[in-house]
């Protein structure tokens, strides 16, 4: 074997070596350690292409969600600069179309410049694709979604004009009878479409939408929340507040029933303000203070049988789980405002320690 033969050897071995000692070295690691260096490896790309771009890569908020038009559902999502978006392969799914949404797919170039979405390049659409619609989908909108990866979308405005697009199409007689297929789910989706709109408009232009956000919100309330008091039951475990003493340094009597009185300010932050929308709220009106300014009644009191406890026992079960998993409060509040947000508080990153 001559040298450069060995030497490539040597790399060769060296390269395995590094293959099974990276997978030797990702067993061993947690799942969280694991979501920790991913979420890193990804804001490095992020950041690679804010540089290259000089624009910053807008995100996803709590606001997500699915449209259900005339029985296709599309992915959906408000960022946080406000653009409504719809997800790209969600848009090509409902459109019966192979699209990939990859942006990176995107970057080829053909004679007219970049390549449009896979849902409306055909060759047999474009004489209906109109200019500004070309324009609109020259680029596509890249942000980050709630899982923290990057995302193709497309401004949701668009959607009625990339619909006319496969219908005039059919119209004018340009499909053979499998692409009529996809024209027709494109009928069903602009005719789900404007169902939908009018229904905002009509709910704007009267103020209904107010009393419509209301008469959800009540139904939420009428699920949790009982119209009278119910008798008196122990609700709380003892290692809730077991942990809420270790947590605070506090010396712990199982024995005593006695407890600070910010332990009551506490229970509403990590466990009231983070069941239901309005639910906190609605406790401390239906909960009238007495002339010394104490409850007449605890709060747990109210809640439903088949939902509201239910749901009560669930979330102390996993508040007193982020508790037992916290060294200090400071961790412990932390890990409770990634993992269970208080209703219209904005979501918190996780961002690893050191």
């Amino acid at each position: 074997m001559d040298q450069s033969d060995a030497s490539k050897h040597a790399r060769a071995l060296s390269a395995l070596g590094a293959h099974k000692g990276g997978k030797a070295r990702a067993a061993s690691l947690t799942k969280e350690k694991r979501q920790a260096i991913a979420r890193q490896a990804a804001e490095m790309r992020w950041s690679r292409e804010e540089n290259q771009s000089g624009v910053a890569i807008p995100k996803a908020t709590k606001f997500v969600g699915k449209l259900d038009l005339s029985g296709y559902q599309i992915s959906c999502a408000v960022l946080d600069n406000g653009t409504r978006v719809l997800v790209e392969r969600s848009m090509a799914n409902a459109l019966a179309s192979k699209g990939s949404g990859a942006y990176w797919q995107r970057k080829r170039k053909n004679e007219e410049g970049t390549l449009p979405p896979s849902y409306i390049s055909a060759g047999y659409l474009q004489d209906y694709v109109t200019d500004e619609l070309k324009k609109k989908l020259e680029q596509p909108i890249m942000y980050i979604n709630k899982n923290g990866r990057l995302t193709t979308g497309v401004n949701a405005t668009v959607l009625p004009e990339i619909c006319d697009v496969w219908i005039t199409a059919k119209e004018k007689g340009a499909l053979n009878e499998e692409q009529a297929k996809t024209a027709e789910r494109a009928y069903m989706l602009m005719k789900g479409f404007a169902t939908v709109g009018i229904i905002a408009l009509v709910d704007e232009a009267t103020g209904y939408q107010e009393i419509r956000d209301r008469i959800a919100l009540q139904e939420i309330l009428d699920k949790y929340l009982l119209d009278y008091k119910a008798a008196w039951a122990k609700r709380f475990p003892d290692e809730f507040y077991k942990q809420i003493f270790r947590l605070n340094k506090w010396r712990y009597d199982p024995s005593s029933v006695k407890r600070p009185s910010i332990i009551g300010t506490m229970t509403n932050d990590v466990v009231y303000s983070r069941l239901a929308p309005g639910i906190l709220d609605q406790l401390k009106a239906r909960t009238p203070k007495d002339d010394k300014g104490r409850r007449k009644f605890r709060y747990h009191q109210l809640f439903t049988e088949d939902i509201g406890h239910p749901k009560l026992q669930e979330h102390l079960s996993n508040v007193t789980t982020l508790m037992k998993a916290s060294s200090n409060m400071a961790i412990f509040h932390r890990l409770l405002r990634i993992a269970m947000p208080k209703f219209g508080e904005n979501l918190q990153l996780d961002i690893p320690e050191e």
